[in-house]
């Protein structure tokens, strides 16, 4: 699980007992102006119904932690029954691959075969068996995967053309419209369950592109990769997780759009796999206070913490400090939105990159290069001279000593953190002895007296905030320290 309450739904069958399989959830919307809940779905269920399958496969599993087999005895040291146990114990030298069955869900996409699902359903199959609504075995073979975002592709043969449905657009779905969902929930095929889009936009920390769907429809485990349907019939959501404290639906589901899906969904049947572009920035949101403290009159837009090294970013000219507000034709209001935006603009491309910096607007051309899978990444002595009515630090240079009993590298400079007033501004925003300082207001710091220096002047200019780029064991990010009144 990537997150402690996003529960898997594709039920796995291990020797005769249930295990969890990944992830799974739902989702979906209708059009803009969405009519009124019908009298009945049922019209809608038999025009779809039959594109949505059952999917089953087989995965060798060679892993050997406790928490992946049945608790095994435990017997005292020259017991006969330890070397009768000992090839079914986690860590036996002799423990042998065992096979995994998998259920989930997917739906056709064209009459030719071809299935989309998750790729937490798909895993590292073996074996791929797609069962069609009316009962038909097909063997499936997989076309290609994208960890990333969730899904794979699946090609199976008939000898006939196959019932499919098309994609739908999710950006005119609307939280309050009526979705329904068809799926294999606990290897019951054909379920179908309704209800509304509950949200928008929700991050579930399970990838860097998380951009899903929330709706109330029943979804449990084994609907994974099955889809969500408007009241015209489209596919506007897949299955990928739900939240759940107790293992079962509790009427909160996600599902990747399908406006998000369908360019992942058309190279993985064109080329296997998925190209994506890259920018090279370690970016972070724009807080109220660190808006405050760049001059922005608004949270929108990603701060560029760091820039990475050889990068189109570096190329371009992109700085630390940097908000950026628009990529290409984009507005930018979040990390994500950049991620994203990024990530689906060809390699080789170049893109006008609108930035906030030093109180200006300004546009920088920067050629998108093919990503090495590195996302844009989201962020993570003597007395100072700033008093600790200020911030609240102790500071000291960064010297030789400091480094040594640091493990500071020689590329960092600025002014290292020797002590924090608990009590502290400082303190407040997480700021740590040993935390090395190396802008105050985007100015580069070379001694604690830069620090006093910057805080004074800003203070006198009537700002409530600071930003500082701090560098904490090699990672940089930009804190937003809020000014004592003058």
């Amino acid at each position: 699980m990537r997150t402690s309450n996003i529960v898997a739904l594709s039920p796995a069958l291990r020797r005769g007992a249930a295990a969890l399989c990944l992830t799974g959830a739902l989702l979906a919307g209708t059009a803009a102006n969405a009519a009124p809940a019908p009298d009945s779905f049922a019209p809608l269920v038999n025009k779809v119904k039959g594109a949505v399958v059952n999917i089953a496969t087989t995965q060798l599993q060679t892993g050997s932690s406790e928490t992946e087999l049945p608790q095994m005895p435990m017997f005292p040291p020259g017991s006969p029954f330890g070397e009768l146990f000992r090839n079914m114990r986690p860590n036996g030298e002799q423990a042998h691959p065992e096979k995994l069955r998998a259920l989930g869900s997917g739906f056709i996409v064209d009459p030719a075969g071809y299935v989309v699902t998750n790729n937490h359903v798909i895993g590292n199959a073996t074996d791929i068996s797609v069962t069609l609504q009316d009962g038909t075995i097909l063997k499936g073979k997989l076309i290609g995967h994208d960890d990333k975002t969730d899904l794979a592709l699946v090609k199976v043969n008939a000898d006939h053309p196959l019932p499919a449905v098309s994609f739908g657009n999710s950006d005119q779905a609307q939280v309050g419209d009526w979705v329904v969902a068809v799926g294999n929930p606990f290897g019951l095929g054909g379920t179908v369950t309704a209800g509304i889009i509950s949200a928008r936009g929700r991050d579930i920390h399970s990838g860097p592109y998380d951009d899903y769907l929330q709706l109330d429809a029943s979804i449990n485990r084994g609907n994974s990769g099955g889809p969500t349907f408007n009241t015209e019939g489209q596919v506007i959501g897949i299955n990928t997780a739900i939240y759940s404290p107790n293992g079962g639906s509790v009427g909160i589901g996600f599902a990747i759009p399908s406006n998000a899906a369908q360019p992942v969904i058309a190279q993985l049947r064109a080329s296997g796999h998925v190209d994506r572009g890259w920018l090279g920035v370690q970016i972070q949101p724009v807080t109220p206070d660190m808006a405050n403290a760049l001059g922005l009159k608004s949270t929108h837009g990603a701060l560029i913490a760091a820039v990475q090294p050889d990068s189109p970013a570096l190329k371009a000219g992109l700085k630390q400090g940097d908000v950026v507000l628009r990529f290409g034709d984009e507005a930018i209001d979040s990390p994500r939105d950049l991620s994203r935006a990024v990530a689906i603009t060809k390699a080789g491309s170049s893109q006008p990159i609108q930035v906030f910096r030093d109180g200006q607007m300004t546009t920088i051309a920067t050629t998108i290069a093919l990503s090495k899978d590195e996302p844009e990444k989201q962020a993570k002595g003597e007395q100072s001279e700033s008093s600790p009515n200020q911030l609240g630090l102790r500071l000291a240079p960064l010297d030789g000593k400091a480094r040594e009993s640091l493990d500071i590298a020689e590329s960092v400079h600025g002014v290292v953190v020797v002590a924090v007033d608990p009590n502290g501004v400082a303190a407040e925003q997480g700021l740590q002895a040993g935390d090395v300082i190396e802008r105050v207001d985007n100015k580069p710091v070379r001694k604690p007296a830069d620090v006093g220096h910057a805080v004074q002047e800003l203070q006198k200019s009537g700002r409530k905030s600071v930003a500082l780029l701090i560098n904490r064991q090699g990672t940089e990010e930009f804190v937003a320290v809020t000014l004592a009144s003058s």
